[in-house]
């Protein structure tokens, strides 16, 4: 009998509980942004590109909400000191991160991230992402994937990457692995790593989407193939990995919005459907189609889904490679 009642008492203090906090989570909706500023955290600096997104997205959402949006760039550790710094933050809707594809890479590949990619944070908005994309100098012989693994079992080559341990890194040691060929790594940063190949330090590129795509319509790059499963409507010529028999090949460089763990459902879906409004708008798309991205509406749920499968995707990559940053 006592049980019982324990039981009955815990489920009754419960429902209050409910009664309490539904109220204050309820204002908590109503009231955003309008309460004070929202800090947009981005793991990287000023000019990179998911920099670029975020300044996009919050100068749409300040004009459709008329909150007051403010972008804070928080660069160091491949985005890790941004997570803490959000990590430790109210989960009031005040403070958002932005991070990129990095987000699910970095538990794997650093020895303590700071963070658990799916319980610390909520998955609120993956926003605009781009296939990986390997390109060559002109000078050099392959015409496409095959002629370029070819060559490579013939002669000594090398590719720049945006990084040890970025998805361009690892998608191309993936390929390295289907294919059963050595090509030697050599880390760049990302502007510098198209620059490497134009200028002939390495023979050929894997990286994310925007630096290249000038340079390829410009001819100083030829485009091999996209790292995703199906072609890229921006660059439509251009094959995917997948055509060429190597298969589970889907990666993408992206860009995602986060909130604290802890944050109400509710405040998530209202800043999940102002982010995709800001993001769907004409002039964001046309800015996001020339940094090499598209975006697509989607769910927290749908973005929850996605990093997951990422963050399996990447951790095993991660395990196979060996790949590590210290």
């Amino acid at each position: 009998m006592t049980a019982n009642v324990s039981v009955r008492g815990i489920a009754a203090l419960l429902a209050v509980f409910g009664l309490l906090t539904a109220p204050q989570a309820s204002a908590q909706t109503a009231d955003w942004p309008k309460a004070k500023p929202v800090n947009i955290i981005v793991g990287f600096g000023p000019g990179a590109f998911t920099d670029v997104i975020a300044r996009v997205v919050a100068q749409k959402l300040g004009e459709m909400t008329g909150g007051s949006f403010v972008v804070d760039n928080k660069p160091g550790a491949g985005g890790n000191i941004a997570t803490g710094l959000v990590k430790r933050a109210a989960p009031d809707g005040y403070t958002i991160l932005v991070h990129s594809v990095a987000y699910a890479v970095n538990p794997s590949l650093y020895p303590n991230a700071g963070y658990d990619a799916l319980k610390d944070f909520v998955p609120l908005a993956l926003g605009p992402r781009t296939p990986n994309i390997i390109t060559v100098n002109p000078a050099t012989p392959a015409k496409d994937l095959k002629e370029l693994i070819d060559l490579a079992r013939k002669e000594k080559l090398s590719y720049a990457s945006s990084g040890i341990g970025t998805t361009t890194h690892l998608s191309m040691e993936r390929l390295k692995m289907a294919a059963k060929v050595d090509i030697t790594h050599v880390p760049y940063q990302p502007a510098q790593a198209i620059n490497a190949v134009m200028a002939g330090h390495t023979q050929m590129s894997s990286t994310s989407m925007p630096p290249a795509v000038p340079q390829i319509k410009a001819g100083k790059l030829r485009a091999i193939a996209v790292t995703s499963a199906k072609r890229s409507a921006l660059l439509p010529d251009v094959p995917s990995v997948t055509e060429f028999g190597y298969t589970d090949f889907d990666d993408y460089t992206w860009v995602g919005f986060f909130l604290p763990a802890g944050t109400p459902q509710a405040l998530v879906d209202r800043i999940n459907a102002e982010i995709n409004k800001a993001m769907e708008l004409p002039d964001s798309k046309e800015k996001f189609v020339g940094l090499g991205m598209e975006s697509t509406r989607n769910t927290s749920a749908e973005f929850g889904s996605f990093l997951r499968d990422e963050v399996s995707k990447w951790a095993d990559v991660v395990k196979r490679t060996g790949a590590k940053v210290e």
